[in-house]
């Protein structure tokens, strides 16, 4: 049997908290992307050259937890992403996006706790690290994270 892991975007209500004001506070300012290229958490494509966008400071696990009353502690975490400065059309739910790269997939506890990690090379390792990580009752969600800083791409929950 197959199981189809689904990308989740930034929620559309953080989004637009983002577009005003970002996690750490600060007033959100959007810029025209020259080159493109940026990832864009709430679409999960790559930015085209003359994009309006923004890079804001995002608690994914801070954000998951007041929805779910988890204390995620030390845990909690914000780092830098990429967004739309204004509404897109969000994301269309294809392929796993953002796999042509190394990335971890980082697992988390219901209670907000990492429960390790996994490298995925090639575009066929997600699938299989999604389903090592959920092998595991006590796993409740999982990160994709860039590797090269760290940076929060993608959550992807349970099937």
């Amino acid at each position: 049997m197959t199981t189809t892991y689904t990308a989740r975007p930034i929620d559309p209500r953080a989004l637009k908290e983002l577009r005003t004001t970002d996690d750490a506070g600060r007033a959100t300012a959007g810029f025209t992307d020259p080159e493109g290229g940026a990832p864009l958490r709430c679409c999960l494509r790559r930015s085209a050259p003359g994009e309006r966008i923004a890079l804001v400071s995002y608690a994914p696990l801070r954000r998951w937890a007041s929805a779910t009353g988890a204390d995620p502690g030390p845990y909690d975490e914000q780092g830098p992403v990429f967004l739309h400065a204004e509404p897109c059309e969000g994301y269309l739910g294809e392929a796993l996006p953002f796999t042509n790269s190394h990335r971890a997939v980082r697992r988390y506890s219901a209670d907000g706790r990492i429960l390790g990690g996994r490298l995925a090379e090639e575009p066929a390792d997600f699938g299989a690290a999604f389903a090592e990580a959920f092998a595991d009752p006590a796993v409740a969600l999982v990160h994709v994270r860039a590797v090269e800083y760290g940076c929060f791409l993608y959550e992807v929950r349970r099937p």
